[in-house]
């Protein structure tokens, strides 16, 4: 391309992060700087020379700033190719001169919408038009044009500019950011108008078309396998409590499978008003405890199957303290992860300086870790598509729990049926929960027959079974999973029913002496 003197840069940016340097940096290199509005005025205070955009056009920013790039003297300085005659000749005859780099992001509107008490008005106005058009022609005419939508992107740019010229690779890279940003861009504007104009009954829906966007917050050095890539992808949108909002503070690279039991911790914890300890293996708490005060429930927890916590991820539900972590830090206890909302500063140090847990023990703080936030929808890949759902993240009505068997429930029984229920939602299915005194004894967790997954959980809990519950996350198809339960020296069941033997498990429990409530609600979890 035959280069026009002098270079010129069209800037106009919303985000205005690291914008004064990279200017000034193109100045140096011989640039003129052209801007609009309020992006003039930074560059003008951070004292760069800048053009206004209205003196390179001839034609005043109008409408409240509406319409100031919306010109052919701005499109035609973009999409001109200088060396194709026609080009050339309508850039003389129009007095253009091309532009080398264009400089633009746009007005904030996923933030805008995003706010408390976002009006139609602001939402419609934080809609940009003039931003988009500079970049999709910039990334249309990228064989001549250099097209920068992110901060991020500033410091490569500007160390190519210093040896010479944008390659035909970066600007080709440069161009797909671009086309990626204005694509998202308007799927969030149509998403939001079409949540305007969407009947009730549509909003309660699902969506008919599902356009996802996630974005790579980090690759992964493999994914359950090492064989497998893997990167972690957040939702920009989702401001809710989540895994993609917490902060690693200490520790080695989160891995896949760490992730993943980081995000089952989480969904757990927060179920509980009383200090909660859970201890995830493989997508599965094989330890979980309530109690006093936060040590006692993470003695309990870890108690409940010492040998499986071996290489755990651990969730708290509060901020962990120095005699939890003194507990932690214990001899023969391996951890890989820890999550919780804070810690306290001795806390901290202790878990940090001890020889095995220095910069190795993932240490992830989310402060906001016991906010409901918005329910999510959850995806899971199939082959040729996409299953969807609503996350079974909702109270159980209670009101709706039905003593069925002609004992009821202890006080203390009814207190440890609410809570091996909460922990059985969590476990994958067939899941059975062995539970005593607000901690779990023993779990059967993801095996075919309910009944092997209830001579499983027997087995874990030993004699601690004795004067426990048992949770079913479906109900019991035959009586053997009472018989099992009694056998083991279970004292109360809480289970959905709705099995065509209802009456046969009903019988059983009633042999045993057994209380046994049906929640009328079921929670698989494959």
């Amino acid at each position: 391309m035959t280069q026009q003197s002098p270079r010129r840069a069209l800037v106009s940016v919303s985000d205005k992060t690291g914008l004064d340097s990279f200017i000034k940096g193109l100045v140096q290199l011989g640039f003129e700087i052209i801007s609009t509005g309020g992006t003039r005025k930074f560059l003008e205070n951070a004292g760069v020379p800048v053009m206004d955009i209205s003196s390179y056009t001839g034609f005043p920013e109008i409408m409240d700033g509406r319409v100031k790039t919306l010109h052919p003297k701005v499109h035609g300085a973009i999409l001109g190719r200088p060396d194709l005659h026609e080009d050339a000749e309508a850039i003389r005859a129009h007095g253009i001169v091309p532009f080398e780099l264009i400089v633009v992001n746009l007005y904030p509107f996923e933030q805008t919408i995003a706010k408390p008490g976002c009006s139609v008005a602001d939402a419609i106005e934080n809609i940009d038009i003039g931003g988009p058009s500079m970049v999709r022609s910039s990334a249309k005419n990228h064989a001549y044009v250099g097209i920068v939508t992110s901060p991020t992107q500033y410091e490569r740019v500007l160390s190519s500019l210093q040896t010479g010229k944008l390659g035909p690779e970066l600007r080709r890279e440069l161009a797909a950011a671009a086309f990626e940003m204005t694509a998202n861009y308007d799927r969030a504007i149509a998403d939001y108008m079409k949540g305007l104009v969407a009947s009730p009954g549509e909003q309660a829906a699902l969506p008919a078309t599902l356009n996802l966007r996630f974005k790579q917050r980090s690759g992964l050095r493999y994914g359950e396998n090492p064989h497998q890539r893997a990167a972690f992808y957040v939702e920009p949108t989702y401001a809710g409590s989540s895994l993609a909002a917490a902060e690693q503070l200490n520790g080695k690279e989160l891995s896949y499978n760490n992730l993943l039991d980081l995000d089952a911790a989480l969904a757990i914890v927060p179920d509980f008003s009383q200090p909660a300890a859970a201890v995830l293996k493989h997508n599965n708490p094989c330890g979980c405890a309530i109690g006093a005060n936060l040590a006692e429930a993470f003695r309990k927890a870890y108690d409940g199957d010492p040998v499986s916590a071996f290489g755990s991820i651990i969730g708290f539900n509060c901020e962990l303290d120095l005699a939890t972590a003194e507990l932690l830090c214990e001899p023969g206890r391996f951890v890989e992860a820890i999550i919780c909302p804070s810690y306290s500063a001795e806390a901290f140090e202790a878990l940090t300086t001890r020889p095995k847990w220095k910069n190795n023990v993932r240490l992830l703080k989310l402060p906001g870790l016991n906010d409901a936030g918005a329910s999510m929808l959850e995806y899971r890949r199939v082959s040729g598509g996409l299953l969807v759902q609503d996350r079974d993240d909702q109270p159980d009505p209670q009101a709706d729990w039905k003593v069925v068997t002609k004992r009821a429930p202890t006080e203390a029984e009814l207190i440890d049926l609410k809570f091996g229920w909460i922990v059985c939602k969590h476990v994958k299915s067939n899941a059975i929960v062995y539970a005593k005194d607000g901690m779990v004894t023993g779990v059967g967790a993801g095996q075919m027959s309910r009944l092997d997954s209830a001579e499983i959980a027997a087995k874990k809990s030993g004699e601690r079974a004795v004067g426990g519950i048992v949770a079913s996350d479906a109900f019991f198809p035959f009586r053997d999973g009472i018989d099992a339960a009694a056998k083991a020296g279970i004292k109360a069941v809480i289970q959905p029913g709705g099995s065509v033997k209802d009456q046969e498990v009903i019988d059983a429990a009633n042999e045993h002496g057994m209380a046994m409530i049906f929640t009328g609600r079921r929670h698989f979890k494959h």
